[in-house]
C-alpha cells in the first residue's frame, strides 16, 4: 500500500494549520506515526478510500463517532440534498428545527424546550451558560470531557493537573483569563465523597453540575441518584453531557437506562450522522433562563443539520440501530478475547458495547497498540484504541476483523514476550490523547 501521500499531505498541513487540523482525534500521530493515511477522498458504509486511492475497513472511529449509522447513508444523503435544493439559508426559519425539537422532547419526556447549535463542545457551553443564567452561581462542578470552552480548561488554573484525569496530562489553560481560576473544580467519576467536598468548600457557591452520565465504567449504585440529590439540595443545575454516549445504548440519552433525570442534557455526534448538528434539551424553567443571557449564531438556523438529524432519529427508529450497536459491540469484545486466548496475552476491553476500548496488559501499552495499528492497516484495517459501533457493520465484517486480527495478536504475544515491542515498529509509537474518566 501506498501511505506517503498522505503523511507528505499531512507533514505539510502542519506547517500551515495550527496542529495540523482542527480535531486532536484526527491527528494521525494518535493512530501511526508517519504511516497512517490521514487523509480520505471517499466514505461509504464502513468503507475508506484514501486519497492514494487505497481501500481500508474502518474499525477506528467511525468519523469520531458521528457515523451512528454509516458513511453516506443514502437516506439521509438524499434527505440533505433536498433540503440544500431547496434552499439551506434563509431570511426566515427553517420548520424542520421545530420537528426536531418535538422530537428530541418526545423521546425524553422530562424536558420540555430545546436549542440547538452545531458542535458538541459549543453546546456544552451553551448548556452551562443556561445553568449559570438560572443559578445566579458561577461555580461549575464536573465530571468528564466537556470540550474545548475557556469555562472547562479554567479547571487548569489554579492547578495543570487538574483535567489529567479529564482530558489531557498538563493540558494548558493559555489564553484562558485568569480570573476564572477556581471557577470550574473537578470531580471523579463514582466518588460520591468528592463531590460533597466541592460543596462543602464552596457552599452556596456551585451552580452547574456537569457531567458524563456513562463513560467506560457503569455507575456505582446511588451514584447518579446522590449527585441528582445534591444538585437539588444546593440547587444547582443538573447537566448531563451526552455527546458521545446519546444515541448509542437506547434511542435517545443514556440517562435514561437509569432513570436518573438532569435538568439539561446535551447532545451532538451521532445526532445528525456526520453532519452539524447538537442540541441542548432541558426543562422549562431552566431552559428559559436563555433569553436573559445572549446566546444566538447565524449557522445555528441553518437547516441541513435539522434534517439530519430528523432523518437521522427516523432511520434509528426504523432499524433497531441501537440494538445492533450493542451487539456488535460484544461481538467484537468476544472475539478479541477469543483471539487474545488463543494467542496466549491478556487484553483489558472497557466501554459501553457500541464505544468499546481496547488495551494490552503490558508494560508499553502504547507501543502495543501501535504495533496493532500498524500490522492492521497492512491488512487494510483503519484501527485505534476504539472501536465506535456503526449500523453499517455486519457480523461478516466483523469476522473478518477478528480473523485478520489475530495474527496481529500473535505478533504482539511475541513482541511481548521477548519484551522489546519497539523492535516491530516501523516508526514512532503513538501519542496519546483524550485520556477518559474510567473511576479505576
Amino acid at each position: 500500500m501506498k501511505y506517503n501521500n498522505g503523511q507528505q499531505l499531512w507533514e505539510k498541513a502542519k506547517t500551515i494549520i495550527p496542529s495540523g487540523n482542527q480535531l486532536l482525534s484526527k491527528k494521525a500521530e494518535r493512530f501511526l506515526p508517519g504511516f497512517w493515511p490521514a487523509y480520505y477522498q471517499r466514505a461509504k458504509g464502513y468503507e475508506v478510500w484514501d486519497i492514494a486511492g487505497n481501500h481500508y475497513f474502518d474499525f477506528a472511529q467511525m468519523g469520531v463517532g458521528a457515523c451512528i449509522i454509516g458513511y453516506a447513508d443514502d437516506d439521509i444523503d438524499n434527505a440533505v440534498i433536498n433540503a440544500i435544493r431547496n434552499g439551506s439559508m434563509s431570511s426566515l426559519n427553517s420548520y424542520e428545527e421545530v420537528e426536531l425539537a418535538e422530537k428530541l422532547i418526545s423521546l425524553h419526556p422530562w424536558s420540555e424546550m430545546a436549542r440547538f447549535a452545531r458542535t458538541g463542545g459549543e453546546a456544552c457551553a451553551i448548556a452551562v451558560r443556561i445553568g449559570r443564567a438560572a443559578t445566579g452561581k458561577d461555580k461549575v462542578a464536573f465530571c468528564g470531557y466537556h470540550g474545548w470552552s475557556d469555562w472547562y480548561l479554567a479547571a487548569n488554573i489554579a492547578d495543570t493537573s487538574n483535567l489529567d484525569g479529564q482530558l489531557l496530562p498538563g493540558l494548558k489553560p493559555a489564553g484562558v483569563p485568569r480570573n476564572l481560576k477556581e471557577s470550574a473544580v473537578p470531580f471523579n467519576y463514582n466518588k460520591i465523597e468528592e463531590l460533597e467536598l466541592i460543596v462543602d468548600k464552596y457552599p452556596n457557591e456551585i451552580g452547574v453540575i456537569i457531567m458524563e452520565p456513562v463513560r467506560d465504567v457503569e455507575p456505582e449504585p446511588g451514584f447518579l441518584e446522590n449527585v441528582r440529590k445534591i444538585a437539588e439540595k444546593i440547587g444547582a443545575v443538573l447537566i448531563f453531557d451526552e455527546v458521545t454516549s446519546g444515541f448509542r445504548m437506547n434511542l435517545g440519552g443514556i440517562h435514561l437506562n437509569y432513570g436518573v433525570n438532569p435538568d439539561i442534557a446535551v447532545f451532538g455526534k451521532a445526532l445528525g450522522n456526520g453532519y452539524p448538528i447538537s442540541a441542548i434539551i432541558g426543562t422549562k424553567a431552566t431552559m428559559m433562563a436563555s433569553i436573559n443571557s445572549f446566546i444566538s449564531s447565524t449557522m445555528w438556523t441553518e437547516r441541513i443539520g435539522f434534517v439530519a438529524a430528523l432523518h437521522t432519529i427516523q432511520k434509528m427508529e426504523k432499524m433497531g440501530v441501537q440494538e445492533n450497536l450493542i451487539k456488535y459491540g460484544n461481538y467484537i469484545n468476544s472475539g478479541w478475547e477469543r483471539i487474545a486466548k488463543e494467542a496466549n496475552f491478556k487484553i483489558h476491553i472497557s466501554g459501553i458495547p457500541p464505544l468499546t476500548h481496547i488495551s494490552f496488559d503490558c508494560d508499553d501499552k502504547n507501543a502495543a497498540q501501535t504495533l496493532y495499528a500498524q500490522e492492521m492497516l497492512e491488512k487494510g484495517y483503519l484501527v485505534g484504541a476504539s472501536v465506535y459501533a456503526s449500523n453499517a457493520y455486519n457480523y461478516e465484517i466483523i469476522d473478518k476483523f477478528i480473523a485478520d486480527s489475530l495474527p496481529a495478536f500473535q505478533k504482539l504475544s511475541l513482541a511481548i514476550q521477548e519484551n522489546n515491542i519497539k523492535r516491530h515498529l516501523k516508526g514512532d509509537i503513538i501519542q496519546t490523547g483524550f485520556k477518559r474518566l474510567t473511576g479505576d
